[in-house]
């Protein structure tokens, strides 16, 4: 008998006739001790699909189904009070979102431990932090006794994600549904994330994976449901989906894979996605004589996270971005990538240390100063949620970077449906609100936003870490428009060590703080000097395996080079 058993299944938001069907139909089973991973564009039905299964798609939803089954357990006929002694114990779910999903004003341990809690699975509150602690440090945080006493905003994306696993491993349930659990996660902390969940999975938990990373699919899942508008358009095992694609939407899912022998070259079947309505020379394009985009000497900063205590994050930082180039900026989750990138934008004032951007003063700026020229500087931010104001609608959000002054409304409008256009996103979207919307179209909103100022530098912390493969092949491809049209410098944080390849120049590799090694792209990634650098490119594969390597038989992760 499996599992979980999904027949027929159906959901929609709104009344009557105006109600949108975002799942049609769909029908999978999951055994214990099975992986089966659900790929997808974003807004396919995939994190829908997971919410129903937990009966948390919110008010103003339909669920039908002809069978919806936790082992002998009817899902459909599950009363709110029965839901809370199910949630977390029998079923939990991995959520994406991180910084959403925990309370800013909260301890880690009470947002592990609620778990243990609600289900009393501990005996004591000593036993409780106990276990929390065994918890974090299964997820690979560092420190758990400090960590478990600090709050969401102190940790990086990465910690925070490591929490939310944390979370839901606490009540050892029958099933986990993990949607998109690595996404903010860099390469060593991933590949042992998908350890934790492969030995989860073969001690007889059944794990339902959403993903938009095939490689992650091709480590750990057995069969593989690919879903396209709300409907399961292939499935079955995970070497032949993967390795002998049938329907022509998978092929197409598998092309937009960033890969070494693709690098320089458009991903998106489509072509490049550019900007062109108002091309833009920049007077300030590379030269030999021009001064660099921006430049970092020295940075260093330090927080303070209670009891006396303060932790470094950045150390003696120093690199240049020439016009016109990319720089990526790697290395392990809390390693000072995003630090280094609040630093540069001025949101943080450096312990010691100078940022000039084109050639004059920057972080030495007052702010009042530093005002007038931030135009100059776009961001986008890893965490697009976060960034928003959820009663603002996308015309708001993205119109309040363009100029106050010099366009009448008519010509905004044309602006914003412009960048619209350009971030692959249909222009009746100018009327949604962040909570209408999905993860990766959230973030594509936050990329035409920075982009709404025609910025000369950009710096983007993780800004494809949310999107599936084609639409992130999509952006990858704006990207390298935007560089070679406008010679737009951007400074890359990203995790993913594939997109790093395909998009950046250069690469500066971080760990505890500081740059341990950084050159070309060929340099770094195919003769690494630095243990760490070795450690990254061991931990991640660049490209989906072939049939034959898919699934159980061969280890979660294999090496990259």
């Amino acid at each position: 008998m499996p599992v979980l058993h999904v027949d027929d299944l159906h959901v929609s938001f709104g009344r009557g006739g105006d109600g949108v069907a975002a799942v049609r139909g769909i029908g999978f089973e999951l055994a214990a001790g099975e992986c089966l991973a659900i790929v997808g564009e974003s807004g396919s039905g995939k994190s829908v699909t997971t919410r129903a299964l937990l009966g948390l798609t919110g008010p103003g939803s339909t669920v039908a189904a002809r069978s919806l089954r936790l082992g002998d357990i009817d899902l459909d006929r599950l009363s709110a009070r029965e839901w809370r002694s199910v949630r977390g114990r029998q079923i939990a779910l991995i959520l994406q979102d991180a910084l959403i999903s925990l309370d800013p004003l909260r301890p880690v341990a009470a947002e592990v431990g609620d778990t243990l809690r609600a289900h009393r699975l501990a005996r004591s509150a000593a036993d409780r932090t106990r276990r929390v602690d065994e918890l974090l440090g299964a997820v690979g945080i560092d420190d758990p006794e400090l960590r478990r006493t600090m709050r969401p905003h102190q940790l990086s994306g990465g910690q925070r994600q490591r929490v939310l696993i944390a979370s839901a491993l606490a009540g050892r349930p029958k099933v986990i549904i993990a949607d998109e659990p690595t996404t903010a996660l860099d390469a060593t902390v991933q590949a042992r994330i998908l350890q934790l969940l492969a030995a989860l999975r073969d001690d007889g938990t059944a794990l339902l994976l959403v993903s938009h990373d095939l490689s992650v699919v091709a480590g750990i899942a057995d069969r593989v449901a690919v879903m396209h508008e709300g409907r399961i358009v292939e499935q079955g095992p995970a070497a032949r989906v993967l390795g002998a694609p049938e329907h022509p939407y998978t092929r197409r899912l598998l092309a937009a894979v960033p890969t070494p022998e693709k690098r320089g070259r458009p991903l998106s079947g489509d072509g490049r996605a550019a900007v062109r309505s108002e091309p833009v020379v920049r007077a300030d394009a590379r030269t030999e004589s021009a001064p660099p985009a921006l430049s970092v000497t020295g940075l260093c900063k330090s927080f303070r996270v209670g009891r006396g205590r303060s932790v470094a994050a950045v150390t003696e930082v120093g690199f240049e971005l020439p016009v016109g180039t990319t720089l990526g900026l790697v290395g392990e989750s809390g390693s000072g990538k995003s630090t280094t990138a609040a630093l540069v934008l001025g949101l943080l004032r450096p312990d010691a240390g100078t940022v000039t951007l084109g050639g004059q003063p920057w972080s030495a700026l007052p702010e009042r100063v530093r005002r007038a020229r931030r135009p100059e500087v776009g961001v986008v931010w890893q965490d697009p949620a976060s960034s928003f104001d959820p009663r603002w609608d996308v015309t708001r959000i993205i119109g309040e970077a363009l100029p106050a002054r010099g366009r009448s409304a008519a010509d905004r409008r044309r602006r914003i449906l412009s960048l619209l256009d350009s971030v692959g996103l249909p222009r009746t979207f100018e009327r949604r609100r962040p909570g209408e919307m999905s993860g990766g179209q959230r973030q594509r909103v936050a990329i035409a936003r920075a982009l709404a100022s025609d910025p000369a530098v950009l710096i983007c912390d993780e800004p494809v870490s949310a999107l599936d493969v084609t639409i992130q092949a999509q952006i990858l491809d704006l990207l390298a428009d935007l560089k070679a049209q406008r010679g737009l410098s951007m400074l890359f944080v990203s995790h993913d060590l594939a997109v790093v390849r395909h998009l950046s120049d250069s690469v500066a590799v971080m760990s505890a703080g500081r740059i341990v090694e950084q050159g070309s792209v060929d340099e770094v990634f195919d003769t690494p000097r630095h243990d760490v650098t070795r450690a990254l490119l061991a931990a991640v594969r660049l490209q989906p395996q072939s049939e034959s390597t898919c699934g159980r038989s061969r280890p979660a992760m294999s090496s990259a080079e």
